[in-house]
């Protein structure tokens, strides 16, 4: 039975358009004018006999139509794509361009990008840092790791989980502070918390005065260690500057190998939680859904606090 296929350089078009949101990006991608790409998508729509955009001046919107054709067709384009690749180049690897916030990009995702990597010899990637939120047509990011569920509301998004904080220091610190060994945070001088300024851009991440306020405990002031970086306050603890409020996330391998140690077992969730986000149009890109998953399974429960 003969494929039954609608026109191919209007279905091209199409996909380009979608994933820039605009006919005259598009166009700079394909090399081709804009009216080219507006005369394909017409195309494209008497073919269908649906209109699958909305237009808005500079901008162009997916109707439901759109998104149903987009969700049809763009995975093939994408295997098609691939394939000619692989063909044309006889490229033995496969890359993928990686984007995630700075705090757990170092002490979380890149140890699991190194086990997947490991695993899969044929995979390479590029990781780049940077906050949300991203332009992923744009930059052409096949796979996000960002703070929060609301910056991409029209990509696929799986929560990863939400992370918690915990009062946690070396055990050079406690040799050190005997007294804190016994006693515990109350027995902690004002000098020894290690803080994380989490910057004008988080207004909901604990604090220490949100632990000792649910602790019931005095809280003695602060004046130890500063960092705007949640990674650095989980090194700080671990080189016995003090006691830092650190994500399990971060602190995870650390507390694992005993060069950390939790100070109490009561813990704080963090804002929001950790999500993996990327676009429909790359579902079947080549090794994107194996590493989606290898990352979700990759979160241990225990890391966050869970039951």
């Amino acid at each position: 039975m003969p494929l039954t296929l609608p026109p191919l350089n209007a279905l091209r078009a199409f996909e380009a358009a979608a994933r820039t949101g605009s006919f005259v990006a598009a166009a700079e991608e394909l090399g081709v004018s804009a009216a080219a790409i507006s005369q394909h998508i017409r195309k494209l729509e008497d073919y269908f006999g649906k209109d699958l955009f909305q237009r808005m001046n500079n901008r162009v919107a997916l109707t439901d139509a759109g998104h149903a054709i987009l969700l049809g067709t763009a995975g093939a384009l994408q295997q098609i794509s691939e394939t000619t690749l692989d063909l044309r180049s006889d490229r033995p690897r496969s890359r993928l361009v990686i984007s995630s916030i700075e705090s757990v990009a170092e002490k979380w995702l890149l140890p699991r990008l190194v086990a997947y990597s490991r695993a899969q010899p044929e995979f390479r990637f590029d990781l780049r840092v940077e906050p949300d939120p991203i332009d992923f047509a744009r930059h052409n990011v096949d796979l996000r790791l960002c703070y929060g569920s609301s910056h991409y509301p029209d990509l696929r998004l799986q929560v990863l989980a939400r992370d918690v904080v915990q009062p946690m220091c070396s055990p050079h610190y406690l040799q050190a502070n005997p007294e804190v060994a016994q006693v515990g945070l109350a027995a902690v001088p004002a000098e020894d918390l290690l803080v994380t300024s989490w910057g004008p851009s988080f207004g909901s991440n604990p604090t220490w005065a949100n632990w000792y306020q649910t602790a019931r405990l005095d809280m003695p002031g602060l004046g130890g260690f500063q960092t705007s970086r949640s990674g650095l306050a989980v090194d700080m603890a671990v080189a016995g500057l003090g006691v830092a409020l650190g994500q399990r996330m971060l602190a995870a391998t650390d507390l694992a190998a005993g060069r950390l140690v939790a100070l109490s077992p009561m813990t704080l969730d963090l804002g929001h939680p950790y999500c993996l986000v990327h676009m429909h149009s790359k579902t079947h890109k080549r090794n994107l859904a194996a590493l989606f998953d290898w990352l979700v399974k990759s979160v241990d429960r225990v890391e966050f606090g869970a039951d």
